[in-house]
């Protein structure tokens, strides 16, 4: 698959399970704009679609959205099934796979996604939540590891001079 086609699979991937990816950018600016007053959403958009766009995460999150729909369609053999519907607590995989996202920018991303992880904000806790026979094991974590990797991108270039006061 070009490089193309798996970003828009990508991102017709999260759609199609209920990620708008303006709410992963206000999870981003509430995790930045302490630290930067002139910090706008557009900025935090922009930093969610520049990771996107990195084949790294487009890969992480179609496998994990493929294990979510297969589970939800019982195509997954046991023992793997059942850990997945229950989003057993000690399975951890789900946010070993997320750590992919996460590493890209540094120890910083892996801060961001475990307080995240833990408090399940916004769109991480809509998406954790949702009952309605969908099954986000993976789904949930990889949305904070793309918050956090965007995050921590924003924080990288605001060290390197980027967001500086003008």
């Amino acid at each position: 698959m070009e490089y193309n086609q798996l970003h828009q699979a990508t991102l017709a991937m999260l759609k199609d399970r209920g990620v708008n990816l303006d709410e992963v950018a206000k999870l981003v600016l509430e995790l930045q704009k302490p630290y930067l007053d002139n910090l706008t959403f557009e900025d935090a958009r922009n930093s969610v679609d520049a990771v996107l766009r990195k084949r790294e995460v487009q890969n992480a999150v179609a496998t994990g959205i493929y294990l979510d729909i297969a589970s939800e369609k019982g195509e997954v053999d046991e023992p793997l099934q059942s850990l997945l519907l229950t989003d057993d607590p000690l399975y951890g995989v789900d946010e070993i796979l997320a750590l992919s996202i996460v590493n890209i920018y540094g120890s910083i991303g892996l801060t961001n996604f475990g307080y995240l992880d833990k408090e399940k904000p916004g769109v991480i806790e809509r998406i954790n939540n949702e009952k309605s026979g969908k099954v986000n094991t993976f789904l949930d974590d990889l949305i904070a590891a793309l918050a956090a990797a965007s995050a921590s991108r924003i924080a990288h270039r605001a060290k390197d001079g980027e967001f500086d006061e003008e």
